[in-house]
């Protein structure tokens, strides 16, 4: 998938130190991308919106 178009944002949880971060690009139809910031040419994932929103979930449900 071509994602030069890609509008990348920071998860709302990444620090602002230069650590581990990632970002996401929801500006394609049905699909949520995924990278490392600290490469941001390196490789990406790619979700569906429904397997995004699933992951989201999971997530939101380890306990702390």
């Amino acid at each position: 998938m071509d994602l030069t178009k890609a509008e990348w944002r920071k998860s709302t949880h990444s620090g602002g130190n230069m650590g581990e971060c990632v970002e996401v690009a929801t500006n394609f139809p049905g699909i949520v991308a995924l990278r490392d910031s600290k490469n941001p040419d390196g490789a990406t994932l790619t979700f569906s919106v429904r397997e995004w929103r699933s992951f989201l979930t999971g997530i939101k449900n380890i306990p702390a």
